[in-house]
């Protein structure tokens, strides 16, 4: 597990943040804590390594050192290339979508779990995690857990990045941002307009 350490050293310096920087994104009051995870004095469990490859923009095998190697950029250009969409809008299948504006390459075994694919955020909406102009990878499927963020399509609208929250009989899609109001829709409006998942946020790619 000492390469998991020299990993999340190397990758944060890679993204030119500091140890404050890495703390804050994770929640923890101080540097002290990042320093002595760096050092390898602190085991992480398996939550807290999902934690530490989402905000550092990696997939947590990479990042433990599964592939033998340290987190460099050679490392993280290995993989299957998904493509990249502006925008993902209802009543188009993703295949149809010609708003093709880029590619990333996601690990081989991300790649294994399921199909995948990326959607650059445009607007303010889930600010301050994700912001505008970011990537999201998302892995396609028609539902998700309630506080898992997905990508939802309402009819007529283009694909929304939002936070899925379930209730008996309605769901809301949230904003991170509280200057966004969130977006209620019932049993009846699912089905009516309709209101429909089709992948949930696994990754965040920031370019620095």
């Amino acid at each position: 597990m000492l390469q998991l350490y020299k990993n999340i050293k190397s990758r944060r310096i890679e993204l030119n943040m500091t140890q404050s920087d890495l703390a804050s994104k994770m929640g923890y009051a101080d540097k002290s804590m990042i320093a002595k995870i760096e050092k390898g004095v602190i085991d992480l469990p398996q939550s807290k390594i999902i934690a530490f490859a989402k905000v550092l923009n990696t997939a947590p095998g990479i990042l433990m050192g599964l592939d033998g190697t340290s987190v460099d950029q050679s490392s993280l250009s290995e993989g299957i290339k998904i493509k990249i969409y502006g925008r993902v809008a209802a009543g188009i299948p993703l295949e149809a979508i010609e708003d093709v504006i880029d590619e990333e390459e996601i690990p081989e075994e991300l790649a294994r779990t399921g199909e995948f694919f990326g959607l650059r955020i445009s607007g303010d909406s889930m600010e301050p995690d994700i912001h505008n102009g970011d990537t999201v990878i998302v892995k396609r499927q028609d539902d998700a857990e309630s506080d898992e963020i997905v990508i939802a399509l309402v009819n007529g609208n283009d694909g929304v990045c939002k936070r899925l929250k379930k209730y008996a009989d309605s769901i809301a899609l949230i904003s991170l941002n509280p200057n966004y109001e969130p977006m209620y829709f019932s049993r009846e409006e699912i089905d009516e307009k309709p209101v429909k998942i089709i992948g949930k946020v696994v990754e965040l790619r920031r370019k620095f």
